[in-house]
């Protein structure tokens, strides 16, 4: 374990609340307005935590790791939940979990490698579900990205907005007009099952972009800051909040399996299909 030195904040000061700062909600909230009030504290906590100093373990390995105001915004979302949606379930990065027909899937801090290097690439992010763990249909995800103050809430059903702003429909564009985001760990890039196809999607795109943040990636596809998202083998956490977002917009999803992984790709219709066709070898 390692401590991290307090750093200048690189967002207002006045997005550092309590863990008391909540919205008053009630078990007749709805879905959206809990979700929203949730990402949006848990966000403000983890960065006031940052600007004091945090506690840093390795989980499985040097760039996989978890800080306290991870486990505390964690801690926090179970909580509230608990109080106004008892039958619901949860599911968490950082451990919570709890079983129901609805679930909340939760990232604490998505991107937690930019957050505790300083940089501003980081949110808090949550999805909800309806079915069966792991199978369930989205009904909506919300994140919240303290350094930029944006919050991002909608889905399938629920017509995606920024900052209460709604988001245009997503335009259909092929996959060399556009930019591609993802991610591989360093030692999986020695994968050539992994490497080859996603080197062979990204060759076909205008550019390649790197966040570190899943959530905040899938966020940018459904305002069409980016193109297409194409990771392998991402935790629930990190697609589902975001590929509400997409879907929401208009835009399109798949999961497929290549080489032993599942592939999971999001953004328009005909960019999707020529990135998926790249990653199969058949484009």
């Amino acid at each position: 374990m390692k401590h991290v030195s307090p750093s200048t904040p690189a967002y207002p000061t006045e997005l550092s609340p309590t863990e008391n700062e909540l919205p008053d909600l009630r078990a007749a909230s709805p879905d959206a307005e809990i979700a929203a009030a949730l990402v949006r504290t848990a966000g403000r906590l983890a960065a006031r935590m940052r600007s004091s100093g945090l506690l840093v373990e390795e989980k499985t390995s040097i760039s996989d790791v978890v800080s306290d105001a991870d486990k505390a915004a964690e801690a926090l979302i179970v909580d509230r939940l608990t109080g106004i949606r008892p039958d619901d379930g949860v599911l968490g990065e950082e451990g919570a979990a709890a079983p129901g027909r609805r679930t909340w899937v939760i990232d604490p801090v998505d991107g937690t490698y930019n957050f505790v290097s300083g940089l501003p690439a980081w949110c808090s992010a949550l999805a909800l579900t309806d079915g069966p763990e792991g199978a369930g249909a989205t009904v909506l995800g919300a994140i919240y990205q303290a350094t930029t103050d944006e919050l991002w809430l909608g889905g399938p059903h629920l017509p995606p907005s920024l900052n209460g702003v709604p988001l245009p429909a997503l335009a259909d564009r092929e996959l060399h007009e556009i930019a591609i985001t993802t991610y591989l760990h360093p030692p999986r890039l020695l994968d050539p099952r992994l490497r080859d196809g996603l080197v062979r999607a990204i060759a076909g795109a205008a550019s390649v972009r790197i966040i570190g943040s899943g959530s905040i990636e899938l966020a940018a596809v459904a305002a069409g800051r980016l193109g297409v998202w194409l990771h392998a083998d991402p935790p629930l956490w990190d697609w589902l909040p975001g590929s509400a977002l997409v879907l929401g917009v208009g835009g399109v999803t798949d999961i497929f399996e290549y080489g032993g992984h599942r592939w999971h790709v999001a953004g328009p219709p005909t960019a999707l299909a020529q990135a998926k066709a790249a990653v199969l070898g058949l484009g």
